[in-house]
């Protein structure tokens, strides 16, 4: 009975053939999004950003005028199939090795997006209790590298101590940060990177449009563990800056008298901005890594999903750890947006990553992701 009226549908009705060909096209332009620059054709990268809701539909499609007994299931499975990798990239389908070798040395890495410890959150309870969890988890994983984005960190005297405390926790000998400074009470924003090895050398990648990034860094630092010297860079790049009026479209109250359809609009125009600052900052970074005497491991809030130009720079060059020794979709967005996977850690191909991490808990609107990487 079903199949008897989906039948009837798709046989009189032309609009069911034509929203298949809008997916399509749709679909094929987001397989575009990887090798095309968003700054050369600017609306191609939102088909990136909504791929997975389009490849949805094509499968929907798909069974339909497959159920039909309809050329056009052909078609549609044409144009899924030129999707190659592609579609692998959302989805991890490694494992790691059964037993590594007594012997082996690994260098644990985690990347942790922390938004500001929720610094301003509306009660001081609310505000400790999340940084707490935080620092608890921290201590419980104890990594020997972590790589925070959207750090803070207040000068002395403070009543909300984070760098200083977490070297004590976690019983790291160096760091390395970058700050955007406020005078007004001499707080700090940005990235850091604590390591329980020594660094024997720091610096920063300087992006083009440095002095106006708010917050969006990247620094790296030459650590040395046994006989091996590893370049690990933290990077944060090019956030789409939504306030919190912006959520109102995904259901959220708004202080402001304007329309969902103008919300929409600006949400939009971020995205649009964004996008090839992104590009151009992945661009940067991935040159640097290639001038690189050692083997390196880059980890941090990209900002961007597998299906995107950003994503593609290092993906050429380097190993996604996720896909590398994990399973799954992998989602390390846990905000309001949709966002899915968006940090990431790479590293050399010379290397090798294994028990590949998501955090559970949800104390930020990301999760941590860490793994232990060996030679």
């Amino acid at each position: 009975m079903g199949s008897k009226i989906i039948r009837s549908i798709v046989r009189f009705s032309s609009w069911f053939k034509i929203a298949t060909v809008v997916c399509l096209v749709s679909l094929l332009l987001a397989y575009l999004c990887p090798f095309i620059h968003p700054g050369t054709f600017w609306i191609l990268p939102f088909f990136g950003l909504a791929y997975p809701i389009i490849f949805l539909f094509a499968i929907l499609f798909f069974i339909i005028w497959t159920i039909v007994k309809s050329k056009w299931a052909i078609v549609v499975l044409v144009v899924i199939l030129m999707g190659g990798k592609l579609h692998f990239r959302m989805v991890a389908t490694g494992s790691d090795p059964k037993i590594l070798p007594e012997e082996t040395e690994t260098l644990h890495v985690m990347s942790y997006n922390v938004r500001l410890f929720d610094l301003y959150e509306w009660t001081m309870s609310e505000k400790y209790e999340n940084k707490d969890s935080i620092f608890h988890y921290l201590e419980r994983e104890n990594p020997d590298i972590v790589c925070f984005q959207e750090f803070y960190h207040q000068d002395k005297p403070t009543n909300f101590p984070t760098r200083d405390a977490l070297r004590k926790i976690l019983d790291t000998k160096d760091y390395h940060e970058r700050y955007s400074h406020k005078l007004s009470g001499r707080q700090n924003f940005g990235v850091a990177m604590l390591s329980k090895y020594p660094m024997i050398a720091k610096g920063d990648v300087v992006f083009k449009d440095d002095d106006h990034n708010d917050n969006n860094y990247c620094i790296y630092a030459d650590i040395v563990k046994g006989q091996d010297t590893f370049r690990i860079y933290n990077v944060h790049l090019q956030s789409i800056k939504f306030k919190q009026d912006d959520y109102a479209v995904f259901g959220e109250r708004s202080n402001q008298p304007t329309t969902k359809n103008s919300r929409i609009k600006m949400m939009l125009d971020k995205l649009r901005i964004a996008f090839p600052k992104r590009a151009d900052q992945a661009l940067t970074v991935m040159e640097h890594i290639n001038s690189s005497p050692f083997p390196v491991v880059i980890c941090g809030d990209f900002n961007d999903t597998p299906l995107s130009y950003t994503y593609n720079q290092f993906n050429q060059r380097m190993i996604d750890a996720f896909r590398s020794c994990s399973s799954g979709i992998g989602a390390t967005y846990s905000g309001r947006v949709p966002a899915g996977r968006i940090d990431y850690i790479f590293h050399s191909k010379n290397l090798k990553s294994y028990q590949f991490k998501i955090q559970e808990e949800t104390y930020s609107d990301h999760r941590a992701i860490s793994c232990r990487i060996y030679k």
